[in-house]
């Protein structure tokens, strides 16, 4: 339970309940605010989803401060929640302004560890707005960096924890309000920027904190845009590319130039080992990659910027139909990503959570959305994230698709221009018509449906099930193939990651040719973080 404050009581110190009702308070007040958020955001991505990010940021600290009251007896101390706080929106940022919102958090708690008065707040901004703009690689103002700094200033005399949080406020509130004519796209759209918006609201959590009072409104959200005829179309990377990382400083450095030349609105914040990615870019492949070589990049998540959701999102609209697909490596993430999915990457071992697939279906921003898991053992997770985004107004359909070739074959098919039941079927229809298989090495001895395997030895699994256990990867890959064409077959697909031999894809496909005259063989490359060899046979 967070804090509930009489009306009239002030502190005079955050201590840790106050930190543990901030959080609350932010968090619902994001919710609240979250779709008038959602229908300003035209910066740096007309995508409509800043409101979202934030909320789930929020949320994501939220549910670290939680953790830790629930874990500590009789109760945290200030020092441990604040930097619960900050792990958990690291962890859980979302977006361009939800990365910059972790790294504000990140910047207060360094100084509030220390003390929670008035000039310890005061300090603790100021840290942030600096935290922040080192954090982005080209600051720009009028966004919510600009707002952030104006709080620090605001309040950077110091003083009372209550006269600090007002004074941030109202520098806040002061510098939002200003943002529209700092931004020439912010005013031809007629609006205050989106993230500065968001960042009001949290400072206003902040305030009613401290005061127990209701905070003055945010400055109007909307101004008289620019005449159409003034209006130059802008065009922008295809895809956002989020990912953790860990990785050292000095590699990190040599990621933000590798990124920052790749493409725009580059942000990453973290330390200590553990960082948030964001970039903007049109090779979102190239992007992971350069997380790869950089240290352990987890949890990434590419989204498409399709041109026609983006301008509804920018009119405040959703798109009428979208596809969220959960796939292993960097590459089939782009690859359905080009297909105007939006992905959820899994790694070995490391499936996704509930949380991230409701975030995925809520970052689509349609009002139909066909989820495809492509993993039995994710069915009954995403059936559950399912259920949430149907709570709140998303039509989902879950397509049980148990392999990456099954979403594959199934993404071939989609029309979004079709009734959405008619292209769930055929979506369906093509996954089912899918066998599957995948090439693993066992990691242990221990007793198969095939027999006993070794350390070492190459499983060729069909359906699941293992059905082959040989000593050479090319040979057990064959094998399993011939089981699956024995059955009948028009194409198969192969999907090979990274280190996987580069000989083996040509080899099968001649393999195919050879013995399987009326069969055609496609090739696709998963990247890193994939499976040795997926095999489809439609």
């Amino acid at each position: 339970m967070s804090r509930a404050l009489h009306p009239f009581e002030e502190l005079v110190e955050l201590d840790a309940e106050a930190v543990r009702s901030w959080c609350a308070r932010s968090l619902d007040a994001l919710g609240r605010e979250r779709e008038e958020i959602d229908a300003i955001n035209v910066y740096p991505v007309a995508d409509g989803d800043t409101g979202t990010n934030l909320y789930l940021t929020a949320e994501a600290a939220h549910q670290a401060v939680e953790a830790v009251f629930a874990a500590a007896a009789p109760g945290p101390g200030t020092a441990e929640t604040v930097r619960a706080m900050a792990h958990g929106a690291l962890l859980g940022a979302r977006g361009n302004s939800g990365t910059i919102l972790s790294q504000l958090l990140r910047g207060m708690a360094g100084v509030l560890a220390d003390g929670c008065d008035g000039d310890h707040l005061a300090r603790a901004l100021g840290e942030a707005a600096s935290a922040a703009r080192r954090a982005v690689a080209h600051p720009v103002e009028g966004t919510i960096l600009t707002v952030a700094s104006a709080a620090a200033v605001a309040c950077a005399a110091g003083g009372g924890l209550v006269d600090v949080a007002r004074n941030a406020h109202e520098g806040a509130r002061t510098a939002l309000a200003a943002t529209s004519g700092q931004l020439e796209v912010l005013e031809r759209a007629g609006v205050v920027d989106a993230g500065g918006r968001g960042l009001v609201t949290v400072l206003g959590a902040l305030l009613e904190t401290v005061t127990g009072q209701t905070p003055p409104p945010a400055p109007e959200t909307r101004i008289p845009p620019v005449p159409p005829e003034d209006c130059p179309t802008e065009n922008g990377p295809a895809y956002e590319v989020i990912y953790l990382l860990e990785a050292g400083d000095e590699a990190v450095e040599r990621l933000r130039s590798r990124l920052d030349a790749l493409g725009e609105s580059l942000v990453v914040v973290g330390g200590d080992g553990l960082w948030n990615v964001h970039v903007h870019v049109d090779d979102a492949g190239a992007a992971v990659e350069a997380g790869v070589e950089a240290g352990r990049p987890h949890r990434i998540r590419i989204t498409h910027f399709a041109a026609d959701s983006a301008a509804a999102s920018a009119r405040g609209e959703r798109a009428q139909r979208a596809v969220v697909a959960v796939v292993p490596g960097e590459g089939l993430a782009g690859l359905c990503a080009e297909a105007g999915a939006t992905t959820v990457r899994t790694l070995p071992g490391e499936q996704p959570a509930g949380d991230e697939l409701l975030d995925a279906i809520r970052r689509a921003h349609a009002r139909e959305v066909v989820l495809l898991p492509n993993d039995t053992d994710l069915r009954q997770t995403a059936a559950a994230a399912a259920e949430r985004a149907r709570a709140e107004g998303i039509r989902v359909a879950l397509i049980p698709t148990r392999a990456a070739v099954q979403g594959i074959a199934a993404l071939a098919v989609h029309e979004p221009d079709r009734r959405f039941d008619e292209d769930v079927v055929a979506m369906t229809a093509a996954a089912g018509a899918t066998r599957y298989a995948e090439l693993a090495v066992a990691e242990r001895q221990s007793f198969t449906s095939a027999g006993v395997c070794q350390a070492g030895d190459i499983l060729g699994l069909i359906e699941g099930d293992v059905a082959v256990i040989g000593t050479d990867l090319a040979e057990t890959a064959r094998t399993v193939l011939d089981r699956m064409l024995s059955a009948g077959g028009e194409l198969v697909t192969l999907v090979v990651a990274d280190d996987t031999p580069p000989a083996l894809a040509p080899d099968l496909e001649a393999h195919v040719r050879r013995g399987y005259l009326a069969v055609d063989t496609t090739t696709y490359h998963a990247g890193a973080g994939a499976p040795p060899l997926l095999i489809g046979v439609e």
